[in-house]
């Protein structure tokens, strides 16, 4: 019998039909990865009409099952009102659970709704650790906002340094937010953070390259 993996290699092969066929009856029986894959095919119109309720309920399923992102598809979903009524405090909990289970989207989501105060009160240092989480992982959003926040003295104090080393990796990978701080930044920075800076970006850069390598 096919396998979830099997869908998955349809999909990325762009056959999307033979992807829902090999999903939906595992999905029927209960499958929480074919939900999840399954879900975005509705959410997204590739292989069947754009179902956005659909594309919810199975989503829903997933995430009570434990898959993380499905987590925050579901956390997304009720955020934006897509395929259920909006409710800012079932988003915040969805994007806690995908985050909890080490979802880099999810940290990122969750750390947002943290800075708004959107279904959870405003709890910057909370924000600060969620940003990071995700950050550590190679998200570069979570990257340039946790720079932000070490620049800014928001959540954490500030720390020109730690800010230059998040920044600047973000940057690398063209993130708009993190280039225009990083400008900033360096022109309020001493020669000796800078070259603190430089060196502690050089030896994240080196554990995250060493990180990446096959043994």
């Amino acid at each position: 019998m096919p396998t979830a993996a099997d869908g998955e290699a349809a999909f990325l092969e762009r056959d999307y039909q033979k992807a829902m066929e090999i999903w939906q009856p595992l999905a029927d029986e209960g499958d929480a990865e074919a939900e999840a894959w399954l879900g975005s095919l509705f959410a997204n119109g590739l292989g069947a009409d754009r179902d956005m309720v659909r594309a919810f309920d199975l989503y829903l399923r997933a995430a009570q099952k434990g898959n993380a992102l499905a987590a925050n598809n579901v956390g997304a979903m009720y955020a934006k009102g897509e395929g259920v009524a909006a409710d800012p405090v079932k988003a915040a909990a969805w994007f806690r659970q995908a985050a909890e289970q080490g979802d880099a989207l999810g940290q990122f989501n969750y750390a947002v709704l943290l800075t708004k105060g959107q279904g959870v009160d405003v709890d910057m240092a909370q924000a600060v650790e969620w940003y990071r989480r995700a950050a550590v992982g190679g998200h570069y959003p979570s990257q340039a906002r946790l720079g932000y926040c070490y620049a800014k003295g928001l959540g954490t104090p500030v720390d020109r340094v730690e800010a230059f080393v998040w920044l600047s990796a973000a940057a690398q990978h063209g993130v708009g937010l993190a280039m225009a701080e990083l400008e900033e930044l360096v022109r309020a920075m001493s020669a000796d953070e800078k070259r603190n800076g430089s060196r502690r970006l050089a030896e994240r850069l080196g554990a995250r390259a060493e990180a990446a390598s096959p043994a």
